[in-house]
């Protein structure tokens, strides 16, 4: 046999090992190029690169159809550096030169010193803020010992003090204080370990004149700037801004983070009230790393993202923002006419709760303001001590139910035993089983007359005082208070945004508060009045709890989170009802039949045009003085219960008063174009 021939032997063995080579050598590249090339790119750029945090949007938020309610846009700032400047007479140049460029453009900076602008210098503040404690303590101020300094340093001391300390001596008075205000904001971001936002939100025709001009010390740079696309539910959304040292450090004795902890950077804006806060978490995005590379005269040659900024989520909200609009619109109305009759200020709330799952429809406080004008106004809106705008009724103002009460006492009456929807009770005017008090119902008292026999069903329509003054005391306040906190009266109804709980009359109420308590406050609280307090959101989803047959869900305004491309879900709420309050069909279908019987005949005038038939109680509650406050709750439709509404107007002459507005609110929700025309008002005819 023939020898194979040796060369071509040779060549297949170098070819191959030349593919084995060019394999190789592929697989690096493709290494170094495309899962490293970043990383590399980055690494022969930094000797002349510098590192920039891009800032990630804020998450948009939106109502429960997809209505944009809070968004951004893009801004430009300006901040200030001292790190170029070596003496303390080249700062304050560049300092006042950039000063001079804002005046001239009627721009505003941020100067936080608590020291007046303008005239003879003076505080102008009589606490100072943790900020200016922290700098204060890392100076030596004339008069001080670290901790008492602000009782006793005077405004001149404080200003002459900065004026040796940044040698100011070369200018006058007002250009002096002016250069300490940057100054002094300098240090405090220094000592904050943060950079100082000379001015924010500034035209591009400023960025233009800073860069032509070469002002030293300062870089521009872009922002995002919250965008509030509804002048509605300003108590609900709230606001954004910096990071408060307190916030940043947090309370690790107690176990509680700071934003330090999760990841911020000292510069962001985070939420400070409302839904912004409550869902911080989600709203909040993931800053991005970039290298901004430079040349020999340090003209910017290009940018390299090392991380791509994430911008926050988007939250939808439980809210229906046309329903929001109707409820503050038709509150205002109300209480507008009131005011315009006897010139008294007055403030109120309302709320409309899905009863089905405790969502949050619509939560008005009065009076409001208008979100995206806050800091133009926020000096008056503080003044405003009487009108309180800022105070959110709606979740934090707390009221005595009144008569809304009753419903409640008579589940609690006929769920024990204590009646059956057969009972009635003679109506005798005044109350005399004790001594004292014996109070009278309201027909006597105005009239004279009684309500007669009444079982629990008219009791609720007539709102007969007599019957629940008599039921109460057979119920006696253990019973009552236990179903009123199954009710959840008395207690935060759990609302991401926050709520007072309000108070449920009982002896230990009483005696934790230094009260009196006597047999006499049981029967007042069957009434609602007694210490009974709670707030409009609570009566709503009382309501809402007795309209749905029992099951009490926590009140919430979350709906679901998304991605902020929409991609997938990161967040549902759906959540199972906190208790089941136990009616039978039999004694609830007698309370709702006695709310229901009250829309059609003592308030027939106010729902004669209402789109749906209803089911409503009204309260009017003495607080002292002479004056009242008006409740209200109601739900609809009667035969398919879907929502519950709750309305509280302080001093207003009696909750009848009060129907209209949730009349509004019912035939917004329940309009002819989403109900059909098989849905007519009662005493309407059908043309």
């Amino acid at each position: 046999m023939k020898n194979p021939n040796p060369l071509k032997k040779r060549l297949i063995a170098l070819c191959s090992m030349m593919c084995v080579v060019l394999l190789l050598f592929s697989m690096v590249l493709y290494y170094t190029q495309v899962i490293r090339g970043q990383d590399y790119l980055a690494l022969s750029l930094s000797s002349n690169a510098d590192t920039e945090t891009v800032e990630a949007s804020r998450g948009t938020i939106t109502d429960r159809n997809g209505k944009v309610l809070v968004s951004n846009r893009l801004s430009y700032t300006l901040k200030f550096s001292a790190d170029s400047f070596t003496d303390n007479a080249s700062l304050n140049e560049a300092i006042w030169r950039l000063i001079q460029l804002c005046q001239d453009n009627n721009v505003t900076w941020n100067d936080a010193l608590p020291l007046t602008t303008t005239g003879p210098v003076s505080l102008t503040e009589g606490d100072f803020d943790e900020q200016f404690v922290l700098w204060a303590k890392d100076q030596e101020l004339p008069g001080s010992d670290g901790e008492t300094f602000a009782l006793n340093m005077t405004a001149q001391q404080l200003m002459d003090h900065l004026v040796n300390s940044y040698a100011l001596q070369a200018y006058d008075a007002q250009q002096a204080r002016l250069i300490a205000g940057v100054r002094y904001e300098l240090e405090v971001h220094e000592l904050l370990g943060s950079d100082y936002t000379f001015a924010e939100d500034v035209t591009v025709e400023l960025i233009s004149q800073v860069v032509d001009g070469r002002y030293e010390g300062v870089e521009t740079g872009t922002s995002s700037v919250r965008v509030y696309n509804t002048p509605y539910a300003a108590h609900i959304l709230g606001r954004i801004g910096p990071i408060y040292h307190e916030e940043w450090v947090g309370d690790p004795e107690n176990g509680v983070k700071g934003y330090e902890d999760l990841g911020y950077s000292m510069n962001a804006l985070v939420g400070k009230d409302g839904v912004e806060k409550a869902f911080e978490e989600y709203l909040h995005g993931t800053d991005g790393v970039k290298l901004v590379t430079t040349n020999s005269e340090g003209k910017v040659t290009g940018e390299i993202y090392v991380t791509e900024p994430k911008p926050g989520n988007t939250v939808a909200l439980t809210l229906d923002i046309d329903l929001q609009e109707a409820t503050e619109k038709s509150l205002a109305s109300v209480i507008g006419d009131m005011e315009e009759k006897d010139g008294r200020v007055r403030g109120g709330a309302a709320v409309v709760i899905d009863i089905h799952s405790g969502e949050v429809l619509a939560m008005a406080s009065y009076p409001t303001y208008d979100l995206s004008k806050f800091d133009e106004l926020y000096d008056s809106l503080v003044a405003d001590t009487e009108g309180a705008p800022l105070f959110n009724r709606a979740t934090q103002g707390t009221y005595a139910p009144g008569s809304t009460f009753k419903p409640l006492v008579a589940v609690a009456a006929l769920e024990s035993g204590t009646i059956t929807p057969y009972t009635t009770i003679l109506d005798r005017g005044i109350y005399t089983y004790y001594s004292s008090p014996q109070p009278m119902c309201w027909i006597y008292d105005q009239y004279g007359g009684t309500h007669g026999y009444v079982d629990v069903t008219e009791a609720i329509s007539v709102s007969c005082n007599y019957f629940f003054y008599e039921v109460g005391r057979l119920l006696g306040i253990e019973t009552l208070d236990s179903y009123a906190q199954q009710f959840g009266l008395g207690q935060s109804t759990g609302i991401e945004i926050g709520d007072s709980a309000g108070a449920l009359a009982s002896p230990e109420y009483a005696e934790e508060n230094g009260l009196e308590w006597t047999d006499g406050q049981t029967i007042t609280a069957a009434i609602g009045q007694s210490y009974n307090l709670f707030t409009p959101l609570q009566l709503a989803n009382y309501t809402a709890t007795l309209a749905n047959g029992g099951d009490h869900y926590q009140a919430h305004l979350l709906k679901n989170v998304k991605t902020y491309d929409n991609t997938s879900l990161v967040y549902a709420y759906d959540q199972e009802p906190v208790n089941t309050v136990e009616i039978s069909q039999s004694n609830l279908d007698a309370v709702l039949e006695g709310m229901h019987d009250l829309t059609t005949d003592g308030l027939s005038y106010a729902f004669q045009n209402c789109v749906v038939s209803a089911g409503a109680k009204t309260g009017t509650a003495e607080i002292g003085g002479g004056d009242l406050n008006g409740v209200f709750i109601a739900f609809a439709p009667y035969d398919d219960p879907q929502i519950a509404v709750a309305v509280a107007i302080e001093k207003a002459e009696a909750g009848s008063d009060l129907a209209p507005i949730a009349v509004d609110i019912l035939n917004t929700y329940f309009s002819r174009s989403q109900v059909g025309t098989t849905i007519i008002g009662e005493n309407s005819l059908i043309q």
